[in-house]
Formats: structure tokens, sequence, C-alpha cells
């Protein structure tokens, strides 16, 4: 099974990710012919220069330790026709502190930690690439656009990286937000400068805490953060075009689409924020009011716009329904999710995929009129599961799922997609103990 995923893996990465191919970066490729595994780094796996060339830089091929696994699965309510389980592919040890974020780069999977690293991992073989960022502060988010990657940092700042096709160094560091340039042309004049504590100010193009989330949307990159703002920034020039005093808590989470960003906070609400013209700054088009005296701690959009979900400290998945010009929302759908918080949801077409402080990942299947149910329950993470990630490219009839945890280790899984149809009611739900893939 492993086999057969991997092969198609990479007939489509080459298909669709050309300008990270392999043959651009002269890595091998390395079959991976074993059962369900389990990979664990150990210590000096690769130097903080992030170096690919040396081959002291990563750890021999003994370093590399594969060994059987156990998962449980189980499908929490009547199995759909044709139902196959999830299959956990591997499990990637590697980072100093507990994964805190997840992005699809080219044919790379990026995870970052608490432990400022920013670990690379090259697909389809799960292989430990190389490393990057360690000792710029924990990591709290990051996304890719084009050939740069964004993170955002707990010291309140944002670095920008290159993927460099002519330097071993492959990630190398190009700026920080807010650049020099952008603080040598406001620092001089006071009215640039707001109050952020008693007797403390800032230039309004900085944060004043952990920046928790970021988005993309077209030109332009959001950050939210602890502070309660929300700042944009151009990419072209990496220029801070707006700071929005948007919440009354921190914010937690960030989606953008169809030209609305949706910031949700701890103060239990998701606001969306929009522009009526090119030139225009943001202004809000609309509150979604979740449960009272929650935290709203994730928010993820539908390609379309017209669904929001949004994931709660109280274990709710909620789902609101936009208007046709998306000045109004309304409530469609609570769902007691998770017997703890929701800390993270992605959407991956129809499927809507939740991790939870209780250390599950629970699976969703978008129905009519924003309705969702529930068609599987992932388990295997030792600690609270903080970020998953669906990688658009089909497997088989199913999707790759990737997630991290407070245990530090990357997860990835096999997710089969489910046919419409039902099965008899009278079917028994699937409850496997240990499972193995072959090839």
């Amino acid at each position: 099974m492993l086999c057969f995923l991997i092969s198609v893996l990479r007939h489509q990465q080459r298909k669709f990710f050309p300008l990270l191919s392999m043959d651009l970066l002269n890595v091998p490729d390395v079959a991976v012919s074993i059962p369900l595994l389990s990979a664990t780094i150990t210590s000096g796996s690769c130097s903080s220069s992030s170096s690919l060339g040396s081959e002291t830089d990563e750890s021999p091929a003994s370093s590399r330790r594969f060994e059987l696994l156990d998962a449980k699965y189980q499908l929490p309510c009547s199995p759909f026709s044709g139902f196959q389980s999830h299959k956990p592919l591997a499990v990637l040890s590697g980072h100093m502190g507990s994964v805190s974020c997840l992005a699809l780069c080219g044919e790379f999977i990026l995870s970052a930690s608490q432990g400022k690293d920013i670990i690379v991992w090259q697909q389809p073989d799960l292989k430990l690439f190389t490393k990057f960022g360690q000792g710029d502060g924990s990591v709290k988010a990051l996304v890719t656009v084009g050939n740069k990657v964004f993170t955002a940092h707990q010291d309140s700042r944002i670095r920008v990286w290159k993927v460099s096709r002519r330097s071993e160094n492959i990630f190398r560091l190009v700026d920080t937000l807010p650049t020099t340039k952008d603080y040598l042309g406001k620092f001089m004049k006071q009215s640039n400068y707001v109050q952020t504590r008693r007797h403390h100010k800032r230039l309004w193009i900085e944060h004043a805490d952990s920046i928790s989330c970021l988005a993309v949307h077209h030109d332009f990159i959001y950050s939210g953060s602890w502070d309660k703002t929300l700042k944009v920034w151009r990419i072209s020039d990496l220029k801070c075009l707006e700071s929005i005093k948007a919440h009354d808590d921190a914010i937690n989470g960030l989606a953008a689409c169809k030209g609305i960003v949706y910031s949700a906070s701890a103060d239990g609400r998701i606001k969306a924020w929009g522009k009526e013209g090119t030139k225009s700054s943001h202004s809000l088009k609309g509150i979604l009011e979740g449960h009272k005296d929650v935290s709203l701690n994730s928010v993820i959009v539908s390609e379309d716009g017209k669904w929001v979900y949004g994931g709660g400290s109280d274990g709710f998945v909620m789902g609101w329904e936009g208007s046709s010009n998306f000045a109004s929302w309304k409530l469609v759908c609570e769902k007691k999710a998770h017997q703890m918080a929701v800390l993270c949801m992605c959407l991956m077409g129809e499927y809507l995929c939740s991790g939870s402080a209780d250390k599950s990942i629970s699976i969703w299947k978008r129905e009519a009129f924003g309705q969702i149910c529930k068609v599987g329950l992932i388990s295997g993470h030792e600690g609270p599961v903080k970020c998953v990630q669906a990688s658009p490219l089909r497997v088989g009839e199913g999707f790759m799922l990737y997630s991290g945890g407070l245990d530090k280790s990357l997860r990835v899984w096999w997710v089969p997609k489910y046919s419409a149809q039902k099965e008899d009611t009278a079917s028994t739900p699937v409850n496997t103990e240990k499972s193995s893939i072959l090839c």
C-alpha cells in the first residue's frame, strides 16, 4: 500500500511542482518499502546552517530507525459504502519542541515548532531534507507564496525566506517584517506611534505581542496577533499597509477567500473584513457569533467562500452560511466534535478535518446546506493535535493528511474518500487495534 502511494505521489509532484523538482535539487529518489513506519531522527540530524551538500549536515542512514506502530481507528457513525480505514503512514520525529504549524511548499512539507526550528521533509519519501530558522524565536505560523516562505514568531516578527535554486542553503533568510525601510520611513513622526500598554508606545506597523496566525490572499499577507490587531502586508515590497484593531482579545486564526478575510478570536467571535475598492482600506463586513465565553481557536472557509467554519475551546465545530454578496452570515450547524478544545482545522474539498486537545483528529463530510457529518476518527498522537494540513494531490481514492502535535511529532496519514451512498444502518463501525501497510 505504501509503495503504491509513493509511486502515485512521485508522478503527481513532478507533474504539478516542476519548480522544486528532485532533479533540480539533485536529491536522489529513495524507495521506502517497509511496513507501517515510525521514523526517529537522532541528534545531529542537520546543522543550523541548513546546508544540503555536506554529508556532516545529515545523520547517516543508521540513525533513522523504523519500527511498527500501534494505532487505533474507529468509525463513529454508520460507514459509507466501500469504506476503507485510515492508514497511518509515518511518525516523523526531529523537532526540539511541540509542532505548531505546517505548510506545503512544492514537493516538500514544512513543519515548525515552538523549539524555534523549521524542518523540511521530502515527499513522498518522508525523509528529513534540511532544517532552517533555528534561534529566531518560537514559530507560531507559516505560509508559502511562490518561492517564498513567511514565518511568524513569538518575538512579534515575521521572517521571509527565499527558496533558492542556486544555493545549497536552499531556504535563505532575505528579510524581516517590518522591514528596515518601513521603519526608517515612519520612526521620525510621532503620529506613527500607538499606545500598546501603559507608558509604552510602538510604531503602528509593529505587532506588540506574539503573531499567532498568517493568511495569504491575492497580493497580501495578513497577520493576526495576541495583541488583538490584524495587519495587512503587501507581498511585492513587504510594506505594512494597514493595522486594524480587530478584536477584544487575542486573534487565534485567519482565513481568506473571495476578497474577505476572517479572523477568529478568543473573544468568541469571527469577524469578516473586506475592501470596497482596490485602493480602500479593510472595513468590518460582518460578525459571526460563537458560543458565549468560548474562545474560537481556528477558522476555515470553503473554496467558493459560501461556508465558514470555526473551532471552539468547548470542542464544538460551528458553520455559517454567507449571503450572495457576503454581507451577512447565518449559523447553519454546530457539532460537538471533540471532548476537548478544537485547536486546528483544514478543508480538502468536501472533507473537513479537525484536530483537538483530546489528541484525536475527526474527519467530517460536508453535506447539503453546510451541514457536516462525522465519517472518521483518527487516534495516534500522544499529545494535543496543534495543526493539520491536507495535500491537494489525489492519492488513490483518498488524500494525504499531515498532523503535528505537542508530542513533538509530525504524523502522516492516508484518508480515504467516501462514496455518497451509505450502507445499511445495520453496518457495524470499524475498530482496528493494529494495522500494517505492506507493499
